[in-house]
């Protein structure tokens, strides 16, 4: 297991700043903040879309049920990294109408929108 710094203090979703680190629950680092995925209007946290530490590695999306807390310096996920869900356009084929209404697929969707972007 490894040693986690101080986090500091926890913090809402809504201050959490890009380029934070995410750890997993075992304290092992598995990347840093890419971007909040919020439904500002609403006020709901869907999860966060994590940057691999190395380049040769894709995008991973952490779902809100997946995080065990937000810290000011860290992210502390409540899972292995390898659990988190990496971001895809479409759901598993047979799944699509199932998908529309499930909130994980919803989440990995916009996740991928936001990945796909032009920036």
């Amino acid at each position: 297991m490894n040693v986690v710094e101080d986090l500091g203090a926890k913090v809402s979703y809504l201050a959490l700043p890009v380029g934070t680190r995410v750890y997993d629950v075992d304290s092992a680092p598995v990347g840093v903040v890419e971007h909040v995925l919020t439904d500002e209007p609403k006020d709901i946290f869907h999860g966060i879309i994590v940057a691999p530490p190395g380049s040769d590695q894709s995008h991973r999306f952490a779902h809100r049920e997946q995080i065990a807390a937000l810290y000011e310096r860290g992210v502390v996920l409540s899972v292995p990294g390898a659990e988190m869900h990496e971001p895809g356009e479409d759901p598993p084929a047979g799944v699509v109408e199932e998908a529309a209404h499930h909130p994980v697929q919803a989440d990995l969707r916009r996740a991928w929108q936001r990945l796909s972007r032009p920036r």
